[in-house]
């Protein structure tokens, strides 16, 4: 998985009725006794000492959320800009009222008691505080119109897609049992790459393996959701075609359909899914390496990166690090499979905007993780120059993803202690698994068995793939 959109908050949310009005009058942002429930309820919880409702003249045209906008304060802007905005991406979302003032009790048994007042009314809260110097923090609740009832949908695509790219990674691991082959009968490989499709099975070993890296990934996520109740897609496989790619996917992804309530939620759903992959990534690699050769350096094709753990990995198998500039390992298709589980490991956990190590930074740091942006576009710059340009792409991941955040409903509540050394392990994971140059190609002294007519296979596989997207994003 490389994205996850998992600050969509509203799908549908409905928009409130506005009474009619001959212009002397500004419009309320609900009626009255409606009004009075919400403000009842949220006296339960906050000690208020302010209250404001969005006006026509007090919101700017094309803000989604209708947040007031005249003569707005810096912390206003501060509070809007950065904590509320990015939430709802929906325009048919409305701002109902906001409240200001301190807490009558904690904030986590505070919004599950002002959440179970305004899920009748079809109101959603947001908790939200704005940090200002030589103050007490300010200490906010929005009230947004239209909670979310996602509606089902068909399981076609996914199985599609994961049809799709089964085939494409097992066109990857025949490549790679023909490869195999090939070092030891040449003519053997040449015969039986002729044999196209029927030669599929060859690449069981690197497809299941693969498979079953990045489902235990989706499916960490998918559970460590529905524990708390949150509607979530099940996986999206992304097949990628032989020709261009050396993995035969671009991974998988899952799209929470809700809102995540708190941090804490935020961290399990992140953690879960890069944490489960990695419990699979590491025995099938450590296997892989086992049952691989171990051949003089330069042998052709592409040399994989070291991280930390694939690294300590090869000491454990070999009792030595390689390449040792005489020999390297010949990784094989279960090898191969580890090692790519490891580097979507290290992607995923790249602690920016809507990757899962974004979220577990968010849920670390809160609002404050928006001030590394620029630290982590140095370092990353400095990681493209070092490799040549192989981690161009994260480089536009940062570009696209780096500043936004999935921000919980509930953005004031902290990690406990345990939740605290849960985030700081998987950032910890990060370090072990990243690698830095992913793949650096030599020269090939050994024949390496392309598969004839590869491109015209891809046509159909392609068509179906656009149709499986086209499904996707129909409501």
């Amino acid at each position: 998985m490389l994205h996850e959109s998992a600050d969509r908050a509203y799908e549908r949310a409905p928009q409130p009725e506005q009474p009619e009005t001959d212009g002397s009058t500004p419009p309320r942002a609900a009626d009255d006794s409606r009004l009075t429930q919400i403000r009842e309820a949220v006296a339960q919880v906050m000690l208020i000492t302010e209250e404001r409702a969005p006006r026509p003249e007090q919101t700017a045209p094309d803000d989604p959320f209708n947040l007031p906008t005249a003569q707005p304060t810096r912390e206003d802007k501060v509070d809007a800009d950065e904590n509320v905005a990015p939430l709802v991406l929906n325009p048919e979302s409305r701002l109902i009222i906001s409240f200001e003032g301190q807490f009558r009790l904690a904030t986590e048994p505070a919004y599950s008691q002002l959440d179970a007042l305004l899920a009748p009314l079809d109101l959603v809260a947001l908790f939200r505080q704005t940090e200002v110097a030589n103050q007490a923090p300010k200490q906010r609740i929005y009230v947004v119109q239209g909670r979310v009832n996602p509606k089902p949908r068909s399981w076609i695509p996914n199985a599609l897609l994961l049809a799709v790219t089964l085939l494409s990674v097992l066109f990857v691991g025949m490549q790679m049992a023909l490869n195999e082959i090939a070092y030891t009968d040449l003519p053997l490989a040449e015969r039986l790459s002729d044999n196209g499709f029927a030669e599929l099975w060859r690449g069981l070993p690197y497809a299941l393996s693969i498979l079953l890296i990045l489902g235990a990934h989706e499916l960490g996520h998918y559970f460590a959701a529905r524990r708390h109740n949150i509607n979530v897609t099940l996986p999206y496989f992304l097949p990628a075609p032989g020709p261009i790619s050396l993995f035969g996917t671009f991974g998988a992804f899952i799209q929470l359909r809700q809102p995540i309530r708190n941090r804490k939620m935020l961290l399990e759903i992140g953690a879960a899914g890069p944490l489960a992959g990695l419990v699979f990534a590491v025995p099938i690699l450590l296997i892989g390496l086992a049952t691989s050769r171990v051949d003089p350096l330069l042998t052709g094709g592409y040399m994989e990166g070291n991280s930390i753990l694939y690294a300590l990995a090869k000491i454990v198998v070999f009792g030595r690090f390689l390449p040792d500039g005489v020999q390297d390992v010949i990784v094989n298709q279960m090898a191969w499979a580890g090692w790519t589980g490891l580097f979507v490991t290290g992607l995923n956990l790249i602690p920016i905007g809507q990757l899962d190590g974004g979220h577990v930074l968010y849920s670390l740091l809160g609002s404050r993780t928006r001030k590394l942006f620029i630290p982590l576009m140095v370092i990353l710059t400095a990681l493209v120059l070092v490799s040549g340009g192989g981690l161009l792409i994260l480089l536009l991941m940062l570009f696209l993803l780096g500043r936004n955040h999935a921000v919980p409903l509930d953005d004031i509540t902290p990690l406990d202690r345990e939740h605290r050394w849960l985030a700081i392990g998987t950032l910890a994971v990060f370090i072990l698994v990243f690698v830095p140059i992913p793949l650096t190609l030599v020269v090939s002294q050994a024949p390496l068995l392309p598969v004839p007519g590869a491109g015209s296979v891809w046509l159909p596989i392609v068509a179906a793939v656009g149709v499986a997207l086209w499904q996707r994003v129909r409501r």
